[in-house]
């Protein structure tokens, strides 16, 4: 079985946890980013807003194809209560999806609030089934018992032991 962890970083906290997955798992690992970086200004002042929004950011890779993965492992960062607009774009950008099952996991110095709900949501849309959601925070993310137990999941997923 194969897995896909797809992820974007702005801080370089998401992309740890990402590659703490993807070093334990194995499969693709996909960072997206904006074509139009974020500054450090406009991360808060217009990422902020558009997260808020929903809005979905103009990306690379444009398409994410996971035909040939069982399981997607998806990772954003949280601003204002919601995933960043680079992940609403990945989510987008999700070519052979349909029938996958999907781990989410978010990154925040306090509460996702609505995040991950939210991503649930629009996969659920794509007919993408989720199996698990994991909030790291700032006390949590550098706890190996919160890694393994979002690896656990993924494994669990996925049916191997990766």
């Amino acid at each position: 079985m194969t897995i896909t962890t797809i992820y974007y970083s702005y801080s370089g906290v998401t992309r740890g946890v990402a590659e703490k997955v993807h070093a334990a798992c194995g499969g693709e690992l996909v960072e997206v980013r904006p074509v139009a970086p974020y500054s450090q200004l406009s991360v808060f002042l217009s990422g902020a807003r558009r997260a808020r929004k929903g809005r979905a950011d103009v990306i690379e890779p444009a398409t994410i194809d996971v035909a040939g993965s069982d399981v997607i492992v998806l990772g954003t960062p949280v601003w204002a209560s919601h995933p960043a607009p680079p992940v609403n774009a990945a989510v987008q950008a999700l070519a052979g999806c349909s029938g996958k099952t999907a781990i989410l996991f978010a990154t925040c110095v306090g509460q996702a609030r609505d995040t991950l709900p939210i991503l649930a949501r629009a996969l659920s849309a794509k007919q993408v089934r989720v199996a698990g959601e994991f909030v790291f925070t700032k006390s949590n993310v550098s706890d190996p018992a919160w890694i393994d137990a979002l690896v656990a999941a993924v494994r669990a997923a996925d049916g191997s032991t990766c």
